[in-house]
């Protein structure tokens, strides 16, 4: 899909298809395409939606910066779409993507490093990398 570039018609048709909440946005669930591994849970709006397919690289909205935010635009941890579908509900999108580097912003390959067992929340997973090697001191998101 994103080895071709997709008309403006087609992606008004995904687009059609996609529930967009009261706030104007959806749940996007991403995917390391070839492993199967859960990377990271984010909202997209039309937006970034359109701009996702259009270019094939993965952008979603940032609610507390209130703007589009590109994925890797300032850590380099890019993804890139391979595929985007849209749940039974068209509430929920997954997105099947090849992620290049880290996806969490703790410098974790992802953003479920904590595991509920034995009543308690504990680290599975350590950082990758530094965050802060990564976006700089005190930034907390992309």
């Amino acid at each position: 899909m994103t080895e071709q570039s997709m008309t403006e018609q087609s992606i008004g048709t995904i687009l059609a298809a996609i529930a967009f909440g009261k706030n104007g946005l959806v749940p996007a669930i991403a995917q390391q395409h070839d492993t199967g591994e859960v990377l990271m849970m984010a909202w997209m709006n039309r937006d970034s939606v359109a701009e996702t397919l259009a270019s094939g690289r993965v952008c979603y909205f940032s609610r507390s910066r209130g703007k589009l935010w590109r994925k890797g635009e300032t850590s380099g941890q890019v993804q890139h779409l391979k595929e985007l579908r849209v749940d039974c509900d068209g509430d929920t999108l997954l997105l099947l993507v090849d992620q290049l580097g880290v996806a969490c912003h703790t410098g974790r390959r992802n953003c479920f490093f904590r595991a509920a067992r034995d009543g308690a929340l504990v680290e599975i997973a350590a950082p990758l990398l530094d965050p802060e090697a990564l976006y700089g001191a005190g930034h907390r998101h992309e």
